[in-house]
């Protein structure tokens, strides 16, 4: 994979993004763009979560279906899911069904609950660090980290509130997606200048 690739509308893009229509809107309308809100967050973690150990693109392609079966990612909503639901989850075809991450969700989802409204973006939002420098940007995947010490201390302080599947690695990946840290790489022509 080139760490840069030219896409059929000759913009240049994060080689990660390939040839995949799917991804190129991603990168182009999601990742790396500043989201707030407890919900979006959640839903962000949430499906972050499921992710482990798959491939995202495997995550983006269900997330309507995720997005349908867990009540629109609704805090609320899914905190209120009980057994039965766990059940419906996994028998659904159209999302990942591991049953740790499905009560994980449902789990998480309460403890969004239990916060006051804009605590869990209040609270992410802390640890995003400083922009870096335009001329501390990535310029190839080998310059961007799998983990940091933003996303480890982000990851303990939500595993010490008793969130589960909030590792650091997939705490730097939600950082990057809801642009709390921006990893275009040099060139690619969503790189903020």
């Amino acid at each position: 994979m080139n760490d840069l690739r030219i896409g059929p509308d000759g913009l240049s893009r994060c080689g990660w993004v390939g040839d995949d229509a799917e991804y190129r809107r991603y990168h182009d309308e999601e990742w790396g763009r500043p989201l707030h809100g407890d919900r979006a967050l959640f839903e962000k973690m949430s499906l972050e979560g499921f992710q482990a150990g798959l491939s995202w693109i495997t995550i983006l392609r269900k997330r309507p279906r995720f997005r349908e079966v867990f009540a629109g990612l609704e805090p609320a909503a899914v905190a209120a899911f009980d057994e039965a639901d766990v059940e419906r989850l996994m028998a659904d075809a159209g999302i990942i069904r591991n049953r740790a991450k499905i009560l994980a969700t449902i789990g998480n989802a309460r403890l969004v609950v239990a916060m006051a409204p804009g605590e869990l973006d209040a609270l992410m939002w802390s640890f995003a660090p400083a922009p870096r420098a335009e001329a501390d940007r990535p310029r190839s995947f080998a310059d961007v980290p799998a983990v940091t010490a933003a996303s480890d201390a982000l990851s303990k302080t939500l595993r010490k509130a008793g969130f589960r599947f909030v590792g650091s690695t997939t705490m730097y990946a939600l950082m990057q997606s809801a642009g709390m840290v921006d990893d275009h790489l040099v060139g690619c022509h969503r790189a903020r200048a």
